[in-house]
């Protein structure tokens, strides 16, 4: 059975399913957290190794304050929350992005929640926080810029992006039908599998992954290749 090394989630749709139910936006952000919960469960008993989150853009500072604040929040206590149980399934847990930006004290829960996974093997969750692609790559050239270097090839500048020891992405998922990866991961999904569901977040599940991962098993992967020399 072909299962992806590495699945990556835009995880879209968290306001809409909320305003669907005539409810506040935090609801579905609460409900959503069930959904990656559920998703993550159902990854490491696929054989998964990576799975990999867009939580929190660089961009969604601009959002309504109240709801940043409760996202803010609703990291705090889901690390809480979940961290015994993630580490007695095997996972293990990075923040991922422009860290400096949170709070100390969530900055600590976080660097400490690293700390407690990191010797994990079953799975790796990615959580992308304060997270764009475009800004990944600014800071991998900025810290080369810094070290002196004065020439570049692609395998340098990948051990520079925060994703340095990852693989990158087999298949990238999307909920709620937006077609547009919205600055997610622009370096590394070059060569993924897209696959685009108009399941909101927090109703996406364990059937809704395995539809994802079924779609992607019928897929020929060609890395620029043709299909011939593939199959070749």
């Amino acid at each position: 059975m072909n299962i992806p090394q590495h699945i990556a989630i835009i995880m879209d749709g968290n306001g809409r399913w909320a305003e669907q139910r005539g409810l506040p936006r935090v609801a579905g952000h609460r409900e959503g957290a069930a959904s990656l919960r559920a998703v993550l469960r159902a990854c490491a008993e696929l054989g998964v190794k990576y799975l990999t989150v867009y939580a929190f853009s660089t961009e969604n500072w601009s959002r309504p304050q109240e709801e940043v604040d409760f996202l803010m929040n609703l990291f705090s206590q889901t690390i809480d929350r979940e961290i015994e149980e993630l580490i007695k399934n095997g996972v293990r847990l990075n923040f991922l992005g422009r860290l400096e930006k949170f709070s100390e004290s969530l900055r600590k829960k976080m660097y400490e929640a690293m700390e407690k996974t990191k010797g994990n093997d079953r799975i790796t969750l990615n959580v992308m926080v304060n997270y764009g692609g475009r800004a990944e790559i600014v800071d991998a050239f900025n810290q080369m810029l810094k070290e002196g270097r004065k020439e570049v090839d692609e395998e340098t500048l990948k051990q520079y992006l925060y994703t340095k020891d990852i693989p990158d992405p087999d298949l990238l998922i999307r909920t709620a039908n937006e077609m547009r990866v919205s600055n997610f991961l622009l370096w590394q999904i070059a060569y993924s599998e897209l696959y685009v569901t108009p399941v909101l977040w927090p109703d996406f599940r364990k059937e809704q992954l395995l539809a994802a991962i079924e779609d992607y098993q019928k897929r020929v992967r060609k890395f620029g290749k043709t299909a011939e020399q593939v199959k070749g």
